[in-house]
């Protein structure tokens, strides 16, 4: 069959989960920080930053507690790095596993590109390897996994973008790509993917439909 696309390639914390920015949110509510207050840290410094270095694998786990720590309170508040993590694991989105399965009998190829940190388990975290978890069954359906952590490199560098399309054999203009954030979307529009910002599950589906020629919504 003559198609414009051959992969589509997903990011996986608020794309295949609810977006982990709800958690984030529902966490400063809960200690009376300011809404947006996580996002704000981490977009300070953020090539630089403990949720930078983390997602690289540069720190560990304790050093992010500490870090992430210092640098909210630079911004004038107490949050520990744990806390964030702690909240990280978002739920998945069915309709969205659903798409997954029907794009895969299309015979359309599948990756996933996500930035996470190595510890716990989540959307946003390093893989268990559990075949009975939840997201390790949404991992297995895809062809390739890049994982931030294990690559040491993290979106929105071109070079993740890259290692995907080499991997698969195939041109950046033959993949979809999907992320909830427009900066991750940005350097794969670039590299000549057809990208798609996921602000809902629903929308989401709509868009990609229209690019791939599949009812997935």
């Amino acid at each position: 069959m003559d198609r414009r696309f051959e992969a589509v390639i997903f990011d996986f914390g608020g794309v295949i989960t609810a977006s982990p920015f709800e958690a984030f949110n529902r966490l400063e509510a809960e200690r009376g920080l300011p809404q947006d207050f996580v996002r704000r840290v981490n977009a300070t410094n953020p090539d630089s930053n403990a949720w930078a270095l983390f997602e690289r694998a540069e720190i560990d786990a304790a050093t992010f507690d500490a870090m992430f720590a210092a640098e909210a309170a630079a911004l004038g508040h107490a949050l520990e790095g744990s806390a964030v993590l702690a909240v990280l694991s978002g739920s998945i989105r069915p309709a969205m596993v659903r798409a997954l399965d029907i794009l895969a009998g299309a015979g359309y190829r599948l990756g996933c590109i996500t930035n996470n940190v190595p510890a716990g388990h989540g959307a946003g975290m390093a893989r268990s390897g559990d075949k009975a978890d939840a997201y390790e069954q949404v991992f297995a359906r895809f062809e390739h996994v890049i994982e931030s952590s294990k690559a040491g490199v993290r979106k929105p560098d071109p070079r993740i973008y890259l290692m995907m399309c080499e991997t698969l054999g195939l041109a950046p203009s033959a993949c979809v790509y999907l992320d909830d954030l427009g900066i991750n979307c940005k350097p794969a529009a670039g590299l000549g993917m057809h990208a798609i910002k996921v602000a809902s599950g629903e929308q989401a589906l709509a868009d990609l439909s229209a690019a791939v020629g599949l009812t997935l919504a």
